[in-house]
């Protein structure tokens, strides 16, 4: 038998329609106006400014949100630390020397101190409500507690321009109440999106080291002196 009726042999009893088939390939092109989410959105489609816009209005949302808390779960659908990363670098910038002792350097240990207060508090606030049992991821929390930041940013703004008026105790005054509002808000905030991943008889344990956090940088804010 040659080799070639062999080869017919072999492919003798396979049936032709099983082998039939459409090579047609669509030309047109996939959208990469697909919304963040669908399943053939790729951000490596669209072009640079596209994701940077994208990203830019994400992250403003989330501001919104913390400023106007109703949504729950909106920090915790799609966290992401920039938000956090502007605010801190804004605080830090703007508490950078204010003590006597550092007025005649560049005040780059204050800066470091403040990043230092926010990331490993944050850190340790995450890691106090994982040992609680929160149903949080340890990502999520620290993008809910670093974007809550935002009314202390406010009441550090404030505290800044009514320096700029005066330092006597009436200014004070101002100072600590705009402070003491931008405190509330953030925790209020903060509970808002994470009381519900919290065990119902440990709230209160959960709550304290957050209260905690927001307190040191509330302090920070009113004690500030140096425009």
């Amino acid at each position: 038998m040659t080799d070639e009726q062999t080869k017919l042999d072999i492919f003798e009893d396979v049936d032709s329609s099983a082998l039939a088939g459409s090579m047609t390939v669509s030309s047109k092109p996939s959208s990469t106006k697909a919304q963040p989410g669908a399943s053939d959105f790729n951000s490596l489609d669209e072009p640079i400014k596209e994701t940077f816009l994208r990203d830019v209005r994400a992250v403003g949302s989330k501001f919104k949100h913390v400023l106007y808390p109703k949504e729950k779960n909106t920090l915790l659908k799609s966290w992401d630390l920039w938000g956090p990363l502007v605010l801190c670098t804004f605080m830090a910038t703007i508490l950078q020397g204010n003590t006597e002792n550092s007025r005649n350097n560049d005040g780059g240990p204050e800066f470091a101190e403040v990043f230092v207060i926010v990331w490993i508090g944050a850190m340790i606030v995450t890691l106090n409500t994982k040992l609680l049992g929160g149903q949080i991821s340890f990502f999520q929390s620290v993008c809910v507690l670093g974007y809550c930041l935002m009314p202390l940013v406010l009441a550090l703004i404030a505290c800044t321009v009514i320096l700029r008026l005066g330092n006597s105790y009436v200014f004070f005054i101002m100072r600590l109440a705009a402070t003491t509002i931008g405190f509330i808000w953030a925790t209020y905030a903060t509970m808002n999106f994470m009381g519900d991943s919290q065990p119902k008889n440990r709230k209160a344990l959960a709550v304290y080291p957050m209260f905690l956090f927001y307190f040191i940088i509330s302090w920070l804010v009113v004690s500030h002196s140096n425009v």
